[in-house]
């Protein structure tokens, strides 16, 4: 190796807020015979620690202060740091200004992002954890990695100490480079951070900004600016959609809820690229049904709202089966009638713990499932599923609670769209009788849980159910009638079942946007749907009032649309 390349650490500069390791590392160092500099905190539990250490007023001349807001902006520090040791100007310079160089730091910065994630923090707490002096000797160090290595993190020490005892206390290029690496995507997040939250408490929009710079319509918060977007790396996939294709799952630090991501996976294989895109689907709709249940009463025949529970079954994105139910099993049971075919592989999803007897029928028979997500599971329910399938994902999110608001993010070729995620409540007791007979409380509680379901299929969406329960979906169509025929087919023997039985269930067809013409609903009545709800707003929705009232078939207005492409 270049002998050149090696940098010998004889002095370095300490001061770090997360204190974890930081007594094993720099003892290791001064053992090593370096000089540690430090400041405040940090000198202090040097100094209890028994480990000697030079404080930060000896080298600049002047005391911490300002509640030590200035400690460590000096020449005699940032000039130790980003002289360039082999130019004779720059030598000359620390000659004369009897500046010594520094040759590690070790800095972890104010934990602004664990102050602002807590409850009730006011502004000035939050602006006192805005790191000023951290950050600055973080990228002087970084700038000058050819001669500086800059610690960032107590998991970097480890391999530092390392380094330095292979190479008798000297530190390599690759590993200068490394962590100057890591320093400069620490700032950059942490800078991410402050411009987050100032952006989410009002700061870009005080001076009267527009959408143009940023402010968010309708009431929504601003669009992030550049450079305040954070994501951090979760995991490397084996592959993306298809083998040939990378992956990766990004996780973002600032969400809240219960998320895919973030589930703990108490069982199975690595999830995939698809099964996390499919299980976001699911968690996303079960989380929709279940609220969308307790608004409108809860289950058929359930006791209360509070008692159902939502299910439901992911093929590719698209629900093939969902299902509120009175109880656990009972939501599974029906939403796994739905489409049975479609429904082997899938992925399956509750907004209850699941039971030991839902996990008996989940696992009877040829049933099989890629994967199981859910708040949690009983502990008889997770061993009958370990036990079932070696490689079955089981998931669990912790409690649903309502959907939250929040931006989705898409990319496109060159760029990325934004939006505010669909989280508009639907509610069907607001729902516009517009035609045909009234509805009765039955027919409106099944009009809301499968509008919920259209919002959650791919478009062009019909979806066509009753009892609590999907039947059978059109999506992702060009043509909105083509969405009603495959609909029609997926559901024919339920919709045959109900048209022979006398009393029985009132099929209902719902629409995530108008019908354009009324080819589309004619064909879902002539196939026994008694009820049907759309947003409304083509100019020839009379023409399907028409169609409802000849037909004595219930048409309802829901008032907004919900494409999902």
């Amino acid at each position: 190796m270049d002998a050149a390349r090696l940098v010998k650490v004889r002095r370095a500069l300490v001061s770090v807020s997360d204190k974890s390791g930081l007594v094993e590392f720099a003892r290791a160092l001064s053992g090593a015979g370096v000089e540690i500099v430090s400041t405040g905190g940090t000198a202090a539990a040097l100094a209890r620690a028994g480990i000697a250490c030079t404080p930060i007023e000896a080298v600049t001349g002047f005391p911490e202060m300002m509640d030590g807001r200035v400690k460590t902006l000096h020449p005699r520090v940032h000039g130790g740091l980003l002289a360039v040791r082999d130019d004779p100007a720059h030598v000359a310079s620390m000659r004369e200004h009897g500046i010594e160089a520094i040759d590690l730091v070790c800095v972890n910065l104010y934990p602004f992002e664990a102050t602002v994630a807590r409850e009730g923090i006011a502004e000035h707490e939050a602006v006192e954890q805005i790191d000023i002096g951290g950050p600055s000797m973080v990228r002087s160090a970084a700038k000058n990695h050819a001669s500086v290595a800059v610690v960032t993190d107590p998991a970097q020490y480890a391999r530092v100490l390392g380094e330095l005892a292979r190479h008798g206390g000297a530190t390599t290029l690759a590993l200068r480079r490394a962590l100057a690496h890591a320093a400069f995507a620490r700032t950059a997040a942490y800078d991410a951070a402050i411009a987050r939250w100032m952006g989410a408490n009002g700061f870009g929009t005080e001076a009267g900004g527009s959408a143009g710079d940023g402010a968010g319509d309708a009431g929504g918060a601003a669009f992030p600016r550049a450079g305040e977007l954070r994501l951090e790396l979760a995991d490397e996939l084996r592959y993306g959609e298809n083998p040939h294709q990378r992956g990766a799952v990004y996780a973002d630090p600032d969400a809240r809820g219960p998320s895919v991501v973030r589930a703990r996976v108490l069982h199975g294989k690595a999830l995939s690229y698809n099964n996390l895109l499919d299980a976001g689907a699911a968690l996303e709709l079960v989380q929709d049904l279940a609220a969308q249940a307790a608004r409108g009463g809860g289950a058929p025949g359930a006791g209360s709202a509070r008692g159902a529970c939502a299910c439901a079954v992911i093929k590719h994105t698209n629900p093939c089966g969902a299902a509120v139910g009175a109880s656990v099993l009972e939501s599974f049971e029906r939403a796994w009638a739905g489409d049975p075919l479609a429904a082997f592989g899938g992925i399956v999803a509750f907004s209850r713990d699941v039971d030991a007897a839902t996990a008996e029928a989940m696992a009877a028979g040829e049933r099989f499932l890629e994967v199981v997500i859910a708040p949690g599971y009983e502990p008889a329910a997770l061993a009958a599923l370990q036990a079932r399938w070696k490689n079955a994902r089981l998931l669990a999110t912790g409690p649903l609670g309502e959907p939250e608001p929040g931006l989705s993010w898409r990319s496109v070729p060159g760029g990325m769209l934004a939006q505010d995620r669909d989280v508009h409540p639907i509610d069907a007791s607001r729902f516009v009788h517009a035609a045909g007979p009234a509805p009765d409380a039955g027919m409106l509680r099944d009009a809301g849980m499968l509008f919920t379901v259209a919002k959650h299929l791919k478009s062009n969406a019909v979806c066509i159910g009753a009892g609590g329960a999907l039947w059978g979906a059109g999506a992702g169509q060009m043509d909105r009638v083509a969405s009603c025929r495959n609909a029609v087919d997926k559901a024919r023997a339920q919709l045959a079942a109900a048209g022979a039985a006398a009393g029985g269930e009132m099929p209902v067809a719902a629409s995530d946007a108008f019908f354009p013409f009324a080819d589309g609903p004619t064909l879902l009545v002539d196939a026994g749907v008694r009820c049907i709800v759309h947003p409304g707003g083509s100019k020839r929705d009379q023409d399907t009032f028409d169609l409802c009232n000849a037909r004595g078939v219930t048409c309802l207005l829901a008032g907004t649309r919900h494409f999902r492409h």
